[in-house]
């Protein structure tokens, strides 16, 4: 069971780390409130997360 949550923490940070590296900080900002919605069941946190993601995605130019 340790092992698994050490992949898993792993797994986490690197893609935390991909995700700040492609959209920034804002992009960390977005994965953040989405995390802590579903953590918390927050709807609005959720929704909030979600959003900054997905102007992140559709922004021209990239």
């Amino acid at each position: 069971m340790p092992l698994l949550a050490l992949v898993l923490a792993t797994f986490a940070l690197g893609f935390e780390q991909l995700v700040q590296w492609q959209f920034g900080a804002m992009g960390v900002v977005g994965l953040a409130m989405l995390t802590i919605g579903v953590k918390a069941r927050s709807a609005t946190c959720t929704a909030i997360g979600s959003i900054i993601l997905v102007l992140l995605l559709t922004q021209p130019g990239r």
